[in-house]
């Protein structure tokens, strides 16, 4: 059965433990293509999860983030 996640900040622990997870991934269409891309949302709206996912995207070269398939 999949985890709801509560509290997980870390994208690739969400993946890891197979968790629901509301693909964003347009986000890293919008950051390539502006400037400059100011994020605001309430508490706990995913800020910290969607700068991870960036982090792991962009470090996707690394061998431990073979499991990212974009």
């Amino acid at each position: 059965m999949k985890l709801i996640p509560t509290g997980i900040e870390n994208f690739k622990e969400m993946i890891d433990k197979n968790a629901y997870y509301v693909d964003k991934t347009n986000l890293i269409i919008d950051v390539l293509n502006e400037q400059v891309v100011f994020c605001t949302r309430p508490r706990r709206f995913g800020k910290t999860l969607n700068m991870s996912m960036l982090y792991y995207f962009f470090s996707i070269k690394e061998k431990d983030n073979a499991y990212l398939i974009i």
